[in-house]
């Protein structure tokens, strides 16, 4: 029988009291994004199979083990997006995004789904942030999709991570690359695991990513694709290195970086962190110049990077990054009586309307219960109304942090807490500007 009381392995619920934390990063990295010209795009969280199976490489985990897979209805093989570039290139060649000015220039937010074995920062259901620049061939190009996600993170208090930068090359350069790994990783095979004796023969960059700690010591004695690469792509990848010297972002050349999905090409990235276990890539992504052709669109360079948001806001948690607080209710209003019931609930109409946060009492409390609730939920002011305030038409306005009193008319309730709030913030300006002078 289903546990219809407990969440499904590998998901997590994020609650009100988390829920504003997410919202302030997600709109951070959205207004980030937007400095750089990217615009955000929503596309369906499942797509046809062969969006993946056929992009993401049929070869990778991703593919082999992590997807939801399923027949719908009208027997389609359907999949829940693993990722999400593979679809936003699907959208941009139908919508005829790419059709039109150059560079395209896209950023997202959304769910992704991989049947994974879960941990701190991991999930099967997870959430990215992304970007994807589309008609930009440029090294340029590479080096601004770099600083974004260094700015997104820095902006943040994202401290202590390390940007690790390699080229992977083109598929001509590739070609000698994989021979000279396949033929080292030959003398090895012996020793690999089951899933990378396959890789040998299949795709032998995939092992390079293998997690297994005897396949990572055989991976780090392997030729390096650097020693490989074309004229071109040597090129490339020495404008990318002198564009990021130029805006003083530092780097390492690490040329074991290969990613885990196929379609990337020449420039791959990544952000690490040792703040967040053993899966200490925050952030990572590069080229994926074939894609779009592979995908049935016209040729056209792309490169993007893909942000895990859980994973982020765990590394903000483990830095005891301080992120602004959720907001609070600016009025409650306490009723005592029928006539005052209704009353609060004009008062708190009036107040929404103004762009406040108002509430009064849904569950039949009496005052003393109302009062003790509207401090639980951290109200900055209450009211108290009775038959004694509405026959007088004036109310007192308690500041529920000091205590302090302060009256005015029924009707002038939202032009009151405007001027307390606004004598609350010069206050603490001026004793922010003290205190910072006696430091």
């Amino acid at each position: 029988m289903a546990e219809i009381n407990r969440a499904v392995k590998g998901t997590n619920d994020i609650l009100p009291d988390k829920s504003h934390n997410y919202r302030f990063v997600e709109e951070k990295m959205l207004e980030i994004a937007a400095l750089y010209g990217f615009r955000e795009i929503r596309v369906p969280v499942f797509e046809h199979t062969e969006v993946f199976s056929r992009n993401v490489g049929e070869d990778t985990d991703v593919v082999q083990k992590e997807m939801y897979t399923f027949s719908d209805k009208g027997g389609r093989s359907i999949t829940l997006r693993p990722e999400l570039t593979a679809g936003v290139v699907r959208s941009v060649i139908e919508k005829g995004v790419i059709a039109g000015a150059l560079p395209a220039k896209v950023c997202y937010i959304g769910g992704c789904y991989r049947y994974e074995k879960p941990q701190a920062g991991r999930l099967r259901e997870f959430h990215q942030f992304g970007v994807e620049c589309f008609g930009a061939g440029d090294p340029a190009a590479d080096a601004e999709i770099i600083a974004l996600a260094r700015q997104i993170l820095l902006t943040l208090g994202v401290k202590g991570i390390s940007l690790k930068i390699n080229s992977i090359g083109c598929e001509k350069c590739r070609k000698d690359y994989v021979a000279a790994l396949k033929n080292y990783f030959e003398g090895h095979k012996e020793e690999l695991c089951d899933t990378c004796k396959d890789r040998l023969e299949r795709n032998p960059m995939r092992i390079l990513d293998c997690k297994s700690p005897v396949c990572s010591k055989i991976a780090a004695g392997a030729p390096v694709i650097t020693d490989y690469l074309c004229d071109d792509c040597k090129e490339h990848f020495a404008s990318v290195k002198e564009n990021l010297t130029a805006q003083g972002i530092i780097f390492e050349v690490d040329p074991h970086i290969v990613r885990g999905l196929d379609y990337y090409n020449k420039t791959v990235f990544e952000f690490v962190s040792g703040d967040i276990g053993a899966q200490s890539t925050v952030c990572g992504g590069g080229r994926y110049d074939g894609l779009v052709a592979k995908m049935g669109g016209k040729d056209t360079p792309a490169l993007g990077f893909g942000l895990g948001i859980e994973r982020l806001m765990l590394l903000l948690e483990n830095m005891n990054v301080q992120l602004p607080e959720d907001r609070k209710c600016d009025l409650y209003v306490a009723a005592m009586g029928g006539s005052a019931k209704l009353a609060a609930g004009k008062i708190c109409a009036e107040m929404r309307n103004e762009g406040f946060e108002a509430l009064c009492d849904l569950c039949g409390r009496g005052l003393k219960a109302q009062l003790k609730y509207a401090d639980k939920i951290g109200a900055k002011y209450s009211v108290v109304l009775g038959d004694d305030e509405l026959n007088c038409g004036k109310v007192k306005i308690k500041d529920m942090k000091t205590g302090d009193e302060h009256e005015c008319d029924i009707t002038a309730i939202p032009d009151k807490i405007t001027d307390l709030n606004l004598k609350a913030a010069l206050g603490s300006l001026e004793e922010s500007v003290l205190n910072g002078e006696k430091a």
